[in-house]
């Protein structure tokens, strides 16, 4: 395990996620390619030192994800595309408006939906799935100085299947919805990385009733918490929850790297 974060080496044919914070993750996939989701580095309180004061460090991004507009998860990642030359794939109502604003050249906007499949890269699928949430777009108008909202359509989550076949499915931010058990079953993730911290998506005890009874997968990573003083969710109750399950809690802190 690591607790910085380095320019991409040579895949060793495993997968490594680093955790950026709240719901932001780093991915380098079997094959030696970069996916980065949900990244709040600048203001993520929890974001690792050496990333949020140098961006290099994530390293070149092959891959950018984002779930939806609120700025903990769109957050840097128009910057990311320019500074990479690298396609922000999100909801489409959301790219739009950011392409409309100026904030993300339209060139490095792709735009898909709820239910809609893309191979980005070579042996790499991402599959956009539901999430029962909200998104809206914040923009500092330059002409004004003022804030302005925007509707950003929908949330979603994304099943992310990689070169060798894992997949993981990054719920977004997302409460309790029945379609979970059939995003499961059709999709079938290895690992879920699930929101716990409460207020703005499932609590502790909701997220483990979620992962028993509805998607059973192999692994659940808790995530979307530890940085809002709103989201009040902890691990302890996490774990709490899930006692007896055979499920697999990863527990990650911020900064650190797992292999898979």
């Amino acid at each position: 395990m690591s607790a910085q974060a380095q320019t991409a080496p040579a895949s060793n044919g495993k997968t490594e996620m680093l955790w950026l914070g709240q719901a932001g993750f780093r991915i380098k996939s079997p094959g030696g390619k970069i996916i980065v989701i949900d990244p709040w580095l600048k203001g993520g309180p929890k974001t690792p030192a050496n990333i949020k004061n140098d961006f290099s460090a994530l390293g070149k991004i092959d891959l950018l994800l984002v779930t939806h507009a609120h700025v903990d998860h769109l957050g840097d990642a128009p910057e990311l595309a320019k500074l990479n030359n690298t396609v922000l794939y999100g909801p489409a109502d959301m790219v739009t408006p950011l392409i409309t604003l100026g904030v993300l050249p339209a060139n490095l906007g792709h735009r898909f939906n709820k239910t809609g499949s893309v191979k980005p890269l070579p042996g790499i699928k991402v599959t956009a799935v539901a999430a029962e949430h909200s998104s809206l777009i914040v923009w500092n108008n330059p002409a004004t100085g003022k804030n302005e909202s925007h509707p950003a359509g929908e949330a979603v989550g994304y099943i992310i299947e990689l070169e060798n076949g894992f997949k993981i499915w990054h719920m977004g931010d997302t409460g309790l919805f029945g379609d979970m058990k059939f995003i499961s079953e059709r999709y079938k993730p290895d690992l879920v990385l699930m929101p716990i911290g409460g207020n703005f998506t499932m609590d502790p005890e909701d997220a483990a009733f979620a992962a028993r009874t509805w998607i059973q997968p192999k692994m659940v990573m808790p995530m979307h918490y530890n940085s809002n003083p709103l989201t009040k969710g902890t691990l302890a109750e996490f774990q709490d929850a899930m006692k007896g399950s055979p499920i697999k809690v990863v527990p990650m802190t911020e900064g650190q790297t797992l292999e898979f």
